[in-house]
């Protein structure tokens, strides 16, 4: 009998500080107004009201390890028999060491508990959710927990300033604005052996598929990200459609119909529209936070599927659907019995 993977727990962190696109737009009034640009077009081209942001001088580590500890907590399973613990986070504290040995210093975990980092772009949190579900199933470990930590200030503040130059142009301004949409977070998750859960959330599986040839429309740094936003739109949704297709046939009961709630990783309204579009899904199944939350990377999906859990749209025996796409370009789907 193969055994299965549960999701014990997931939780997740807010930072205190909101900031609206119009505040931001007031930054950059100087150079909007040179540009002739219309005011509130950040939140009228991707529906993004605020985002969060961080303290100043925040590790991701202490962020993510917020969330762990609220995880733990909620899923009654002891430190010590974590067998592995995953960070996904894009954002780092340093090049080394990794964000997930400093999360496993300040939770205490045992010597025993593999530690590393996961990084794919948006796509990681899943990425680490395949890879602790093989390790459960490989009978390496009983317990795994990830975490993700994203933090916007030093791009946006970064972007703002560049932006601000006086020789920065209408074009220049349109491969930042993608970075205009980052928001921050921290998100963990608890996964063990089904018979050791008491949460019956069930990974059913998951399909990947890349489109690498594009992997050069959205590139990121620590002081920002340029984009190409509406190529990395067509071509992302693109691979999405060759994604659901390959779920449709791999995975069961994969269809609109028999999805109750979609978990997406989301960028914008417009993205979003046409995404539900393009693959002939229910718009109303999609538990949205993009307009209050921005774009936080990897930490979106656990974020969205703890948040909807809190109100009653994901609920016990649900087929829940995680979305995912990411620069590079990679796409990934993942069925969940909650």
């Amino acid at each position: 009998m193969s055994i299965k993977t549960a999701i014990q727990a997931v939780a997740y962190e807010l930072p205190p500080i909101r900031l609206s696109s119009q505040s931001i737009e007031e930054q950059l009034h100087q150079t909007m107004d040179r540009l002739d640009m219309p005011q509130r077009i950040i939140e009228g081209l991707t529906g993004i009201r605020e985002r969060r942001l961080w303290n100043p001088g925040t590790l991701v580590s202490d962020s993510a390890t917020l969330a762990a500890r609220k995880v733990l907590e909620q899923a009654g399973i002891s430190p010590r028999d974590i067998g592995c613990l995953i960070s996904t986070s894009v954002c780092k504290d340093y090049v080394e060491p990794s964000v997930a040995s400093m999360v496993h210093g300040n939770l205490g975990l045992p010597e025993t508990c593999l530690n590393f980092d996961i990084c794919n772009a948006c796509l990681g949190f899943i990425n680490g959710m395949e890879t602790i579900s093989l390790m459960i199933q490989s009978g390496t470990i009983d317990c795994g927990l990830l975490v993700n930590g994203e933090s916007s200030r030093e791009p946006i503040e970064a972007t703002i300033e560049r932006l601000n130059s006086p020789g920065v142009t209408a074009e220049t301004f349109r491969e930042n604005f993608a970075t205009l949409t980052l928001g921050s977070g921290a998100a963990a998750m608890l996964l063990c052996r089904e018979d050791l859960a008491t949460s019956g959330h069930i990974i059913n599986g998951g399909v990947s598929l890349a489109a690498t040839q594009h992997c050069r429309l959205c590139l990121g740094q620590k002081d920002g990200m340029t984009a190409d936003a509406p190529s990395v739109m067509k071509h992302g949704v693109e691979l999405a459609k060759r994604t659901w297709e390959k779920a449709s046939q791999c995975l069961d009961n994969w269809t609109d119909s028999t999805i109750d709630a979609y978990i997406p990783h989301q960028v914008s309204a417009r993205n979003t529209t046409v995404l539900s579009r393009t693959l002939g899904l229910d718009l109303e199944k999609m538990y949205l936070n993009y307009p209050l939350l921005g774009n936080i990377g990897p930490a979106a999906i656990p974020i969205t599927l703890a948040m909807a859990q809190e109100v009653g749209r994901v609920k016990s025996g649900d087929h829940v659907a995680l979305l995912g796409i990411g620069s590079g370009l990679n796409c990934s789907m993942m069925s969940l019995t909650w």
